[in-house]
This record gives structure tokens, C-alpha cells and sequence, in this order.
């Protein structure tokens, strides 16, 4: 009876890290998920984030987004806008700080996401994941810890966002609400990742995705209540942004952190999330399989 495999204890030059099995299978011979226990899943989910994070040691520049993001956007928003937007919503730049701030919370999620999508592809480009296909291990293992890994950085961005935020004179009012903001923030853009790594699996390169990111980012964001009340904005503008899910997430954050309205668009944030995940999670899944 041959030895099963012993695994691996060694960072490679792909950033493959311990605790997956050393062998290779012959293309498209890993195992299914539904053979694989759910604490060899968990093994495996571990080592692929630990990969991931050890790359992100190896390259800092690619936390730059995360870092510099939150705070650009930041002080961009209040000094440019926060005189004059804050006048229209009774009050001058210091009440524009405690409406942007949870917006932009709401941002962050869409922005890590774009992410995912072409560092997922930029991963299939050179090989590594075709690596990892041919490895005994579950398939969705590989797109959990992605996800993982893209969730801290976003908790990273997020960290950054309120300390800037505390700083141009943001004023926490409930932190429990806050803590509970973050959490909504953190289920809504994992929904997202899962979007974008269809895309990064499906599109041909890195810009592709980016590209393909933009133009589903800059409607959604500037076409919600993110940045601005949407009372002023045309009729079917306005009609836009009430079903936008981000307009829900920022309004639901804004009511948890600074008090008003939340149980509604609470539920409509969940709903949004829940039915991304359900739908984009199996074909995300089944693509990264099938894909030649």
C-alpha cells in the first residue's frame, strides 16, 4: 500500500505555503468538494490564507489601496465638497463629515472587490492556479481564502477611514452601532468578491477586470446616496438610486453610527447580500473549475 502524501512546509516561489498536499494529480484530477471533509477544507482554506498573506509580506505595495484609499478619499470629499453639501443638509462642512463618513464605509467593500477580481486573474496568468487545480484539495477552498484575505485588507481600509474620519472631526455617537456597521460592510463586500472573481476567472487579463470594475463602480457609487442626498437628483436618477444596494448599506451605516432610519434598509442590505452570494458563489465555483 503506497504512503499517502505528506505536505508541503516550504513557501515556494508561486507563494505555496504548508499544509497542502505535495503531489499533483494530472490536470483536472483533484478531488470534489463533496469528497473532502469540512475540517480538511478548513486545513486547506488555512494554508491558501496564509499564502496569500505571506505574499502580501513579500509585496507591501499591494496594500497601498487599502492604506491610501480611505485616507484620499477622505479628506478629497470633506475639504472639496463638504463646505456646499454640507450647507444643504442644514449645517455646514462638520455635518457633512458624519454624513460622508459612513458612506464612504460603504465604498470600501466595492473598491477591495475590484481588487479581488484582477489579482484572481493575474494569479491564473502565471500559473498558480492551475497549480493548485491539479492539488487534492477542495476547489472552493481556494476562492474562500481569497476572500478571507481580501475581508482584512478591507478591515484594514476600514480601520484607516474611521481614524482619518475621527481626525477631520467625525463624531462616533454608538459604538455598538459602529462594530455593527463594519460587520454589515464586511457581509455586503464578501457578496461583492464574489461577483468579481467570476469576472476574474472568466475575463481574459488583469485590465480587463479593472476595466470592467470601473464601469460597474463609478455608476453604483456616484449614482447612491454615498457621497450626496439624492433629493436633488432627477426623477429617474433618484429611482436609480432606491434600488441601489449601496444607497441601502450607506443609509443603513449612517442610521447605526450617527442615529435615524435602519431596520429597513438593514434588511434590504442582507437581502442584497445574501441573494449576490447565492447566485455568484456556484458559478464562481464552477467556472474556476471548468476553466481550460
Amino acid at each position: 500500500m503506497s504512503a499517502s502524501p505528506s505536505p508541503t512546509t516550504t513557501l515556494d516561489r508561486d507563494g505555496s505555503v504548508d499544509d497542502l498536499p505535495s503531489v499533483a494529480a494530472a490536470p483536472g484530477a483533484a478531488q470534489g468538494d463533496s469528497r473532502i471533509s469540512p475540517r480538511a477544507h478548513a486545513r486547506h482554506i488555512g494554508a491558501l490564507v496564509r499564502r496569500n498573506l505571506l505574499w502580501i509580506r513579500q509585496d507591501p505595495e499591494s496594500m497601498f489601496d487599502a492604506v491610501l484609499m480611505p485616507v484620499v478619499f477622505t479628506l478629497l470629499f470633506v475639504y472639496v465638497f463638504g463646505g456646499s453639501i454640507g450647507q444643504s443638509l442644514g449645517g455646514g462642512q462638520q455635518e457633512y463629515v458624519q454624513y460622508v463618513v459612513p458612506g464612504l464605509m460603504a465604498m470600501m467593500g466595492m473598491n477591495i472587490a475590484t481588487a479581488v477580481g484582477t489579482g484572481f486573474n493575474q494569479d491564473f496568468q502565471s500559473g498558480v492556479m492551475d497549480r493548485f487545480r491539479t492539488l487534492p484539495i477542495g476547489q472552493g477552498s481556494v476562492l474562500f481564502a481569497k476572500i478571507v484575505v481580501e475581508l482584512m485588507r478591507m478591515l484594514v481600509a476600514t480601520t484607516i477611514l474611521m481614524v482619518v474620519g475621527v481626525l477631520v472631526g467625525f463624531d462616533i455617537e454608538n459604538w455598538p452601532g459602529l462594530f455593527a456597521a463594519v460587520g454589515l460592510a464586511t457581509l455586503f463586500g464578501s457578496a461583492l468578491m464574489w461577483i468579481f472573481l467570476v469576472l476574474g476567472v472568466t475575463m481574459k487579463s488583469a485590465q480587463s477586470v479593472q476595466a470592467m470594475g470601473f464601469l460597474v463602480l463609478m455608476p453604483l457609487q456616484f449614482g447612491s446616496s454615498i457621497f450626496s442626498p439624492t433629493g436633488t437628483m432627477p426623477g429617474w436618477l433618484q429611482n436609480f438610486t432606491d434600488y441601489n444596494p449601496l444607497s441601502s448599506l450607506a443609509d443603513a451605516a449612517r442610521g447605526l453610527m450617527v442615529g435615524g432610519p435602519v431596520t429597513h434598509d438593514l434588511w434590504v442590505t442582507l437581502g442584497w447580500t445574501a441573494g449576490l452570494t447565492l447566485v455568484m458563489a456556484p458559478i464562481a465555483i464552477h467556472k474556476f473549475r471548468t476553466k481550460n
